[in-house]
């Protein structure tokens, strides 16, 4: 059972972001300050990937840990009410992950994977150190 009604729910979903999300400006900042230069939201790759660094070829995708099923993580849980329809929802969402990376790798990009998990506080100083050296490998 939902601890919301129908109307407050809608509400909630309403103001869930696909662009320019907390986890997102984190990260985006972080490479700016560090000297590293970007384009975001670039249409013409598959997926339109958050993060575009044309210079070493990178892409980087900053998932919300319930969005796009983060395994084993404790902000992915599945949904109790309406199952059925998150389940195929969910799913549907991460073949679509799958099949896009897969199609920018074949056009030569290297593809980052930052999950919103690994930007809280606690987490987030070694993600960002990680994600430096994954872009420096490139």
């Amino acid at each position: 059972m939902d601890v919301h009604n129908k109307e407050t729910r809608s509400y909630n979903m309403s103001r869930i972001k696909g662009r320019k999300t907390k986890p997102e400006e984190i990260v985006a900042k972080y490479l700016f300050s560090q000297g590293f230069r970007y384009r975001r939201n670039v249409k013409k790759l598959p997926g339109t990937p958050d993060i575009v660094l044309k210079k070493y070829k990178t892409v980087i995708f900053v998932n919300g840990c319930f969005w796009h099923m983060h395994e084993g993580c404790k902000y992915f849980v599945w949904p109790k009410d309406n199952s059925e329809f998150w389940k195929n929802k969910l799913l549907a969402n991460k073949e679509r992950d799958e099949k896009e990376k897969k199609e920018i790798e074949e056009l030569g990009w290297k593809v980052i994977v930052v999950w919103e998990c690994q930007l809280k506080k606690a987490e987030r100083e070694r993600t960002l150190n990680w994600l430096i050296e994954k872009i420096r490998e490139a």
